[in-house]
C-alpha cells in the first residue's frame, strides 16, 4: 500500500552530511529523540492555547517536518554511529506516540465534534502500537500504509496550512479526521496482515 514512509532513505541522503557534524558536536541519537518530543509537547500546546492564532497553524507544516528530519537523523546516528540501545528503541516508539498526539489533539478545538479528532489520535497510536508488535511476532518492524506516520504528518499539515491561509477551512476538519480514521483502520489491517505472514515463514 502506498505510502510517503517509502520516500525515507531519499530523505536520509539528503541528511547524510549532517551527521558527522553532529557527532564532532557530541549530539547523541538519544538527545536528537528528546529534543524531538520536547519540542512537539510544547508546540502542540502553543496550538492547544491559541487556536485562533493563524500563525501556529501555519508554522505547523515546518515543525512537522522538522520532527520529520529529527526521527530520521536520531536512527541514522543510531545504527550509523554505534549508538543503538534499548533505551533508544524505548525512546524512539514512546516519542513517535507522545508527538503524535501532542500535535494532532489540539485539532480537536477546531471540531463541532472533538470526541472524533480524539477517536482518530488514539487509532493512530493503535497503528503504531500494532506496527511495533512485529518484531516480538516473529516479524519485522511495520510501517506499511496508507496512513502511517509521514502521511499524518503530511495530511494534518497541509491542512493546518490551509486553516492558517484561510480560517474557514477549519469547517472540515471532521472530514478530515474522518476520512483519516478510516485509512488508519486499514493501515491497522495492513500491518497486522503483514506480520502473519511474516510468521508463517518464520
Amino acid at each position: 500500500m502506498p505510502s510517503i514512509y517509502y520516500l525515507k532513505s531519499r530523505f536520509q541522503n539528503v541528511l547524510r552530511p549532517l551527521l558527522r557534524f553532529l557527532v564532532r558536536a557530541g549530539v547523541t541519537a538519544n538527545q536528537v529523540t528528546l529534543i524531538a518530543m520536547l519540542g512537539s509537547i510544547a508546540y502542540g500546546l502553543c496550538l492547544w492555547l491559541a487556536p485562533a492564532q493563524a500563525l501556529t497553524w501555519l508554522l505547523l507544516p515546518l515543525f512537522l517536518f522538522l520532527r520529520m528530519a529529527l526521527n530520521a537523523i536520531d536512527g541514522m546516528l543510531a545504527r550509523e554511529f554505534g549508538q543503538q540501545s534499548i533505551l533508544g528503541g524505548i525512546l524512539n516508539e514512546v516519542g513517535d506516540v507522545v508527538s503524535d498526539a501532542t500535535l494532532y489533539l489540539p485539532f480537536a478545538a477546531l471540531s463541532p465534534h472533538p470526541t472524533l479528532v480524539t477517536l482518530v489520535v488514539l487509532l493512530a497510536v493503535l497503528t503504531e502500537f500494532v506496527g511495533v508488535l512485529g518484531p516480538s511476532l516473529g516479524a519485522t518492524r511495520r510501517y506499511d500504509g496508507p496512513m502511517g506516520k509521514s502521511d499524518r504528518a503530511f495530511w494534518y499539515g497541509a491542512f493546518a496550512l490551509l486553516v492558517g491561509l484561510q480560517p474557514a477551512a477549519a469547517a472540515y476538519v471532521d472530514w478530515l479526521f474522518g476520512l483519516t480514521g478510516l485509512l488508519m483502520l486499514l493501515t491497522v489491517f495492513n500491518r497486522a496482515r503483514a506480520i502473519l505472514k511474516e510468521g508463517r515463514h518464520v
